[in-house]
C-alpha cells in the first residue's frame, strides 16, 4: 500500500517486478510472497505479511537514531486493524518514554481485513491513542494528498527538532476487497462503496481534478501518461520475463544463520540429491546457477 513511497524513494518497475517474481534481481531472493518488497539502498525493511510486527521494530530503530544523535527518523505504515494487534501498544508507549524518532503512520481504510471499525473500537480512531500516551499526534483526510504530504512533513520536523515519536492518522477508505479472496459485501452496503467511487473522490482522482482546476494538468496529459506508465510496465514485466529465478541454495539455505549448521547442509545436500536424480522431473532452466550447486542450465523435464 506503500508502493508510491517506495517508488518516491527510487524503487523502479523493474525492482516491482523481480520481487513479484521472485526473479534473480530480488534483494530478497525469491523468498517472500508477492508485493513483500525490500530494499537495502533505499533504507525499505522488508515488508511481511504479519500484522503490526514491524511497528516495534520502528520504535527501536527511532531510539537508536536518537541514541546515535543522528538527524534521521524512522518510519511505520500500519492500517487501524493493525493497531488492535498487541504489537502497537507497547511500540507506542515504548517510543513515547525513550524518546524515539519514529513516525507511526496509520491509515485508517474503515475496514481493515473485513472488520468494520464500529466492531473494532469504541473510541476516537487512533490519533487518541498517541494522545494518550503523550505523543505530538495529527489527523489528516488521507484522500487529500496535499493536505497527507504537509502533515507528513510536519511530523517529521516536529520528530527530528524534539527527538521525539508522532502519529499520523490518515482518514481514507478501502473502496475495493482486502483481497482476492475477500468479498467486501458480506460487512458493508454496495451503495456505500460506490459512492466513494465517483470521480473526485479518491486521492488520485481529487488531486487530479485540483491540478486541472489549477490549470497545470489536463485530461489529455493525464490519458497519455496512463497510457505510456503501462506500456513500461508492460516492458519491466517482458524484461522481467527473459531473467532467470533467484538460485535455489541462496533463496533457501543462506542468511539463515551467520554460518550454516550441519542441519542446513545435510538439508542442502539431500536436495541437491534429489534434484539431481529426478532431474528429468524439474525445469531447472528458469533457475540462475550457484558456485554450491552448478546443474545444466539447460535441464528441463523429458516429455
Amino acid at each position: 500500500r506503500e508502493l508510491g513511497v517506495l517508488m518516491w524513494r527510487g524503487f523502479t518497475l523493474q525492482d516491482i517486478v523481480d520481487q513479484c517474481f521472485s526473479l534473480k534481481g530480488d534483494p530478497g531472493k525469491g523468498r517472500q510472497m508477492p508485493v513483500h518488497y525490500t530494499s537495502k539502498k533505499l533504507n525499505i525493511q522488508t515488508i511481511s505479511s504479519p500484522l503490526a510486527t514491524q511497528i516495534p521494530h520502528a520504535t527501536g530503530c527511532g531510539y537508536a537514531f536518537r541514541m546515535r544523535r543522528q538527524k534521521n527518523c524512522a518510519v511505520t505504515y500500519f492500517g487501524e486493524g493493525a493497531a488492535s494487534e498487541g504489537d502497537f501498544i507497547p511500540a507506542i508507549n515504548f517510543a513515547a518514554t525513550l524518546k524515539s524518532q519514529t513516525l507511526f503512520i496509520c491509515r485508517n481504510n474503515g475496514f481493515a481485513i473485513s472488520t468494520p471499525v464500529s466492531e473494532q473500537y469504541i473510541g476516537d480512531g487512533i490519533a487518541v491513542r498517541g494522545i494518550a500516551y503523550g505523543i505530538n499526534t495529527i489527523r489528516v483526510d488521507g484522500n487529500d494528498i496535499v493536505a497527507s504530504y504537509n502533515a507528513t512533513k510536519e511530523a517529521r520536523r516536529l520528530c527530528l527538532e524534539e527527538e521525539a515519536p508522532c502519529v499520523v492518522e490518515l482518514m481514507t477508505y478501502r473502496v475495493g476487497h482486502h483481497s482476492t479472496s475477500d468479498d467486501a459485501s458480506r460487512y458493508r452496503q454496495d451503495e456505500e462503496a460506490k459512492a466513494w467511487q465517483e470521480e473526485g473522490m479518491s486521492g488520485v482522482g481529487r488531486f487530479k481534478r485540483f491540478l486541472i482546476n489549477q490549470g497545470v494538468w489536463s485530461q489529455e496529459q493525464d490519458m497519455k501518461l496512463a497510457q505510456e506508465t503501462k506500456k513500461q510496465a508492460i516492458q519491466a514485466i517482458r524484461e522481467g520475463d527473459k531473467e532467470k529465478y533467484c538460485p535455489i541454495d541462496e533463496g533457501l539455505f543462506e542468511d539463515v544463520y551467520d554460518t550454516p549448521d550441519w542441519r542446513l547442509r545435510e538439508q542442502q545436500a539431500h536436495l541437491h540429491k534429489h534434484l539431481e536424480t529426478h532431474a528429468d522431473k524439474y525445469d531447472m532452466s528458469r533457475y540462475e546457477p550457484s558456485a554450491a550447486f552448478p546443474f545444466p542450465a539447460d535441464s528441463k523435464p523429458k516429455k
